[in-house]
């Protein structure tokens, strides 16, 4: 590899680390943080999310994600659904608050890329989601 390339994708790196830690400390969108967002996002998208399963998709413990479900639970976004085939188990599904508040986040957050790239082509668009969803499995692949 380019050691060039690799050093300024090193610094752009601690860069946008310094800029995303800076934008979640005072940006909260609505009632949700960038846990439970993700953790929603899991819960709809994915079938028969369990805590297990979100824990091993997240790259996190289970202790994480059972305290998180918990605070979801409690405000009524989340709720469980019995395993019929094993009693011990459940699993999640968002409730109709949880669908709005996932709902509002997701349009928000969506408004905020927007802005970002507003001078960016569509086609720079495109290839920088595929270039950073190659990137995050990349990192996900490297944490297994």
């Amino acid at each position: 590899m380019d050691h060039q390339a690799l050093e300024n994708i090193e610094i752009e790196m601690a860069v946008l680390q310094r800029f995303l830690a800076s934008v979640s400390t005072y940006k909260k969108i609505g009632n949700l943080d960038r846990a439970a967002y993700l953790l929603l996002h899991t819960i709809i998208y994915e079938k028969n999310a369990s805590v297990k399963a979100m824990a091993d998709e997240l790259h996190l413990d289970i202790s994480t994600i059972s305290r998180q479900v918990r605070g979801l639970e409690e405000k009524g976004y989340i709720s469980r659904i019995a395993d019929t085939s094993d009693r011990r188990a459940y699993f999640l599904e968002a409730t109709e608050l949880g669908q709005k508040e996932f709902n509002f986040y997701k349009q928000h957050a969506l408004m905020r890329v927007s802005e970002l790239l507003k001078n960016w082509s569509d086609e720079e668009c495109k290839i920088f989601g595929l270039l950073l969803k190659k990137f995050n499995h990349s990192i996900s692949d490297m944490l297994e």
